[in-house]
């Protein structure tokens, strides 16, 4: 075990913990490691390559504003230009130096005597840091369905976040469990090779046409020479993101009418897409639009009209070695099962590893125990040095890069004034993390989550105990805002 203890350590090595290094490295502190469990960076990035992969915002919007990528190729770029997105950014800053890939963090632990963190991964090695931030993601633990006899099928089994590139599914009976922004992409992509493909629904999606296109060459060029140009296409997308958050999701109670709207959009779709009424039926939520984040297609609900795709809404009763047997009695053989069941939020990822802070207080027992909970979506009282980048209340916007832009700022500007205050200890108070705690449960009584019908979503917004708290319960400005206004005075500072 060294006794070597860096400025920083980072877990995650996609685009919140590269972000958490570049600010740090623009505060002085330049002595860092990134441990990182997957065999690259890019996070969700590097780990999702099944067909289709896309982002589901517009391009212009998913990046840092302070390094604009203007060769997107689409409205709506494939995967494969994010991870390539990401190489640029880790190769630009000078990230690659400070990560080390392959490893798992298992458990960090708050040492009062030396004021650090000892981080200690699956081999038993300890890395130690002054500061410690989590920036595990919030898609990173994929979860497996509530399915009896999965492992017993004979046939491959893929999840979407490890897809098996070698396998080929040309010709094969097919079967995908899962109906979310995943299989929304997935799925058209499924029925142009299958022989067959069943796509068991459990909650169906709302889905509005994608205004996708690609973006001609001229338009890059024009973004390169003058980048002004892209950052008026960032705002403007930007702002129409925003109003759907906050007009469609948070302030609910003042503008419920237009998620009507949306629902007859995202039905007028549905119906000029799929002729047939009882499978428009199936297609059709029960839960306000709003609940559970919807996504854009244009060709996945008419695959439902190819001879050889089935909708199947029976529930599931159990998987054997050679299919699936509803609870109606009815099997299918399949070749391959792919699931596209998402990832596992609330139970493995809050935290993703156990975190140890002062007096014995463990995050994840905290947590559940006293509430989902995080100063400003970043510290937590009880853990000195801590910044929890993907936590309770933290999520602003649809665009992940406006929560980490946030979150940037609210730590760089605690750290000026530690570095000022030559302080090598901080901590948030427990009474300004109840105060925002208490301003963040008031904000989202008057969001879609409390006054919609979300019943049926079975939405990763909503934790186990059935609160929305993951979404920062105010507009991205507002968060912005807050990062540059909160008083410093919130933390504790000590030498």
């Amino acid at each position: 075990m060294s006794d070597h203890i860096h400025d920083a350590v980072i877990v995650g090595a996609g685009f919140g913990g590269m972000g958490a290094a570049i600010a740090l490295r623009r505060r002085g502190r330049r002595d860092l490691v990134i441990l990182e469990r997957e065999d690259d960076l890019g996070g969700t990035w590097h780990v999702n390559r099944y067909p289709g992969l896309a982002v589901d915002i517009p391009s212009s919007t998913y990046s840092y504003s302070f390094a604009p990528n203007p060769y997107w190729s689409r409205l709506y770029a494939p995967g494969s230009e994010l991870k390539a997105y990401a190489d640029h950014v880790a190769e630009r800053f000078d990230l690659r130096q400070h990560m080390r890939f392959g490893v798992t963090v298992e458990n960090a632990a708050w040492d009062e005597q030396t004021r650090s963190w000892a981080v200690t991964d699956s081999t038993g090695a300890v890395t130690r840091g002054r500061l410690l931030l989590t920036a595990t993601g919030f898609l990173s633990q994929p979860r497996l369905p509530d399915v009896p006899g999965v492992e017993s099928f004979a046939g491959k089994v893929i999840h979407t976040a490890r897809w098996d590139d070698a396998h080929r599914l040309t010709g094969e009976d097919v079967a995908i469990i899962g109906t979310g922004a995943t299989s929304v992409q997935l799925v058209p992509e499924l029925a142009r090779v299958a022989g067959s493909l069943a796509v068991y629904q459990r909650t169906p999606i709302w889905v509005t046409p994608k205004l996708d296109g690609p973006i001609p060459r001229g338009v890059q060029k024009l973004f390169a020479r003058l980048p002004f140009t892209q950052r008026i296409a960032r705002l403007v997308g930007s702002a129409a993101l925003e109003a759907l958050m906050v007009i469609g999701v948070l302030q609910y109670r003042r503008f419920h009418p237009l998620n009507k709207v949306a629902e007859a959009w995202a039905k007028l779709h549905l119906r000029r897409q799929v002729k047939d009424p009882d499978l428009r039926r199936a297609l059709t939520p029960d839960y306000s639009f709003g609940c559970k984040r919807p996504t854009f297609s244009n060709t996945y609900f008419r695959t439902f009209n190819e001879r050889h795709v089935d909708l199947e809404t029976t529930s599931i009763d159990h998987i054997d070695e050679r299919g699936i047997v509803t609870t109606d009695g009815r099997r299918r053989d399949i070749d391959t099962l792919i699931l596209a069941t998402g990832f596992d939020l609330w139970d493995a990822n809050f935290p993703a590893f156990a975190v140890e802070g002062t007096d014995g207080r463990e995050l994840g027992a905290f947590w559940r125990a006293e509430g989902f909970q995080a100063y400003e979506g970043v510290s937590v009282p009880g853990f000195p040095n801590f910044f929890s980048l993907n936590s309770p209340w933290s999520y602003s916007g649809l665009s992940y890069f406006t929560t980490i832009e946030s979150q940037m700022k609210h730590i760089d500007r605690l750290l000026a004034e530690a570095d000022r205050r030559r302080a090598t200890r901080i901590e948030v108070g427990e009474e300004a993390n109840a105060r925002f705690l208490a301003q963040m449960r008031a904000n989202i009584e008057s969001s879609v989550f409390a006054l919609g019908d979300c019943g049926s979503a079975r939405s990763y917004y909503f934790n186990q105990h059935g609160e929305a708290t993951l979404l920062r319960a105010t507009s991205t400005l507002g968060a912005f805002a807050a990062a540059s206004r909160y008083p410093l005075e919130d933390y504790e500072l000590s030498d």
